[in-house]
């Protein structure tokens, strides 16, 4: 049998990161980690090949090639997986389709073969044991929650680590919140799932013997949803770690109750982690208590960013702008909470309301929705009727967008994150960032127009930052990505209700 996998290509987003991969020399920023498990749960007899599109075009010898083409996309990826699942049709080449975006809404894909949904751990060896004895059902789905110890190491050798800025992998799934606007707890549930920490080393151990060195992904839903377990698992790696030189520098997604829990905090630390994507959201504690983000209801969202920056680890930021509650002062609120925080990558989208989500149910109900979302965070366009008037949300967010990713303003919150910043030691520096910091200064040191705030903060950074130097370099080319992002934005008009 001869399997291909394709990942179909992402769109210009806030997290594609394309303008900045440049510098890196690198084609993605992430693998399709999710094909990559998938392939290692197929029978060792079958021949498998991987095409990423966000790395290398798909050939049509590629498909003609495969007996089966397998497809996972998220809604993002939409267009690009209908434009591959249309091109097998045209060849004739059956597709088998999984991953969030046909987990959500598999009705929209009738010219799928094979729809194989939830988690794989329990429907791909359903259909592959069908697949063998020649009665493979069109359709698959988990009916529970399966243990992360079926879960197995991804094949790396599918794929070239050179084209990738960072690999990934997966500790757990399930958060034990329930956001309004979130599918997490639709796709993965509310109660964490875990690997043993055995189980994980086993994987870290595979990418160190495989050469990978630099940044690596924890994927979860939310790595410290089961806080006991994170701490088993936290103290076992930092010896790991230390053994082997700190390798990797980890980085993951987490709740805002991270900054309550000091030890906790240190132990990630120690282990090496530098980053965390933290749900902001908002200031209006009204909009907060709205979406049910009740971990950051009655919080200090500026204090608690800054003690998790205190402690080592840079916040990356999401921020959302349309809920029912939201008042019209809500967009200088954001830019105020976004610049006092120091939140430098602060990802601010419009509420969309994702399939299978309450919010989604709920406007559903209310006669609201619009049409479907495209699962971008950073797109223009409201996929249902807002409470404030349409237009004036719009222009709100712009300013918003415009205002935080002015350069000043960026700037601003790189000094400011560099403030307070407390690495606990200095950077891995790797052949790809001393090329990154060599193409910065041409590109904004001489040519670019932010020069003056670029210098500045290279000798900030060289005078009182030296251990955060490649963290501060990284960031002002990250801003190059999302001004370009911010400028090749085509903000739609809409007309005023008033």
């Amino acid at each position: 049998m001869k399997i291909l996998l394709v990942y179909p290509e992402y769109p210009e987003t806030f997290w594609s990161f394309k303008h900045a991969l440049k510098y890196v020399r690198k084609k993605a920023a992430f693998p399709p980690l999710g094909l990559l498990t998938v392939a290692a749960m197929l029978p060792p007899s079958w021949n498998r090949r991987l095409v990423d599109l966000n790395v290398k075009a798909l050939h049509d010898r590629d498909l003609r090639w495969a007996d089966y083409v397998f497809v996972s996309a998220m809604m993002v990826q939409r267009d690009s997986a209908e434009r591959v699942i249309e091109r097998c049709r045209r060849l004739g080449v059956k597709v088998v389709a999984g991953g969030p975006m046909f987990t959500s809404r598999p009705e929209d894909f009738p010219e799928v073969d094979h729809l194989v949904l939830g988690e794989g751990e329990v429907t791909v060896p359903q259909f592959v044991a069908d697949l063998q004895q020649g009665c493979a059902q069109r359709v698959y789905r988990a009916e529970q929650r399966p243990s992360m110890a079926d879960s197995p190491v991804p094949q790396w050798d599918l794929i070239k680590k050179r084209h990738y800025a960072s690999l990934a992998v997966q500790y757990s799934r399930g958060c034990p919140f329930d956001c309004e606007f979130c599918d997490i707890v639709m796709l993965n549930g509310r109660v964490p799932r875990a690997k043993a920490p055995e189980q994980l080393l086993g994987e870290f151990e595979s990418l160190y013997e495989w050469g990978w060195r630099g940044p690596l992904f924890i994927v979860d839903d939310n790595f410290i949803g089961n806080k006991r377990k994170v701490k088993i698992l936290l103290r076992e790696l930092i010896p790991w770690m230390k053994q082997r030189d700190y390798p990797f520098t980890l980085f993951t997604e987490a709740s805002l109750n991270l900054a309550e829990d000091d030890e906790l905090m240190r132990l990630m630390v120690e282990a090496g982690f530098n980053k965390v994507f933290v749900g902001l959201e908002t200031p209006e504690e009204a909009s907060l208590v709205e979406c049910s983000k009740v971990q950051n209801v009655g919080r200090n969202s500026v204090a608690l960013v800054r003690k998790i920056q205190n402690h080592g680890m840079e916040v990356l930021g999401g921020f959302i702008i349309g809920f029912d509650s939201d008042p019209p002062s809500i967009f200088e609120g954001q830019i105020r909470l976004i610049q006092n925080s120091g939140v430098v990558t602060a990802m601010v989208g419009l509420l969309n309301a994702l399939p299978g989500t309450r919010l989604y149910n709920r406007l559903k109900a209310e006669g609201r929705l619009l049409r479907l979302s495209s699962g971008d965070n950073g797109d223009l366009s409201l996929n249902f009727v807002p409470k404030m008037d349409a237009a004036t949300l719009l222009e709100g967010y712009k300013r918003v967008l415009e205002a935080v990713y002015s350069t000043r303003a960026y700037y601003e919150r790189i000094y400011r994150f560099l403030d307070e910043y407390r690495p606990a030691r200095r950077s891995r520096v790797v052949f790809c960032d001393l090329v990154a910091f060599l193409k910065s200064i041409w590109h904004l040191g001489i040519v670019g127009r932010a020069r003056f705030y670029y210098w500045k903060l290279i000798a900030k950074s060289l005078l009182k930052h030296r251990r955060a130097f490649p963290e501060a370099v990284t960031l002002a080319v990250l801003g190059v990505h999302f001004q370009k992002i911010l400028k090749n934005h085509r903000f739609p008009k809409v007309e005023s209700e008033s």
